[in-house]
């Protein structure tokens, strides 16, 4: 019969790399179910950026005549800068929400919501114009 002669539970986590130690000083590891959850959050918030960036490419590649070249263009350069923006701002809010999680402080603001529906509302106003003017 084989018996395992470590403790319990180890007195000392074992050391992190040194990338994570740089991100995420100081602290209490907080219970995984959360720390997977802010990575679920932060690879859907990537998802929403590449389908930005994907119809940025697509206005720009098969709008040709349905809208003027500077509509068009502006649209494109719009979605793709927003497509940016938000792959840019998701990393920095997990890394924010994970901070938070490891030192039991209040949760941040996602400072990238007010932006993101700002301009998406933007962009379906511009489509809008164009199709009753049209």
């Amino acid at each position: 019969m084989a018996t395992d002669k470590r403790p319990a539970t180890d007195p000392v986590p074992p050391p992190r790399g040194k990338i994570a130690e740089r991100l995420l000083p100081g602290g209490t590891e907080p219970d995984p179910r959360f720390t997977l959850a802010n990575e679920r959050t932060f690879l859907a918030w990537i998802r929403t950026s590449l389908a930005l960036l994907a119809g940025g490419i697509a206005i720009e590649a098969f709008t040709a005549d349905l809208f003027l070249e500077p509509v068009r263009k502006g649209l494109a350069a719009a979605l793709l800068a927003l497509g940016m923006l938000l792959s840019a701002g998701s990393a920095v809010r997990w890394i924010r929400v994970e901070r938070s999680m490891r030192n039991k402080v209040p949760l941040p603001l996602p400072l990238i919501v007010p932006i993101l529906a700002g301009a998406g509302a933007l962009a379906a106003a511009t489509i809008m114009v164009v199709i009753l003017w049209r």
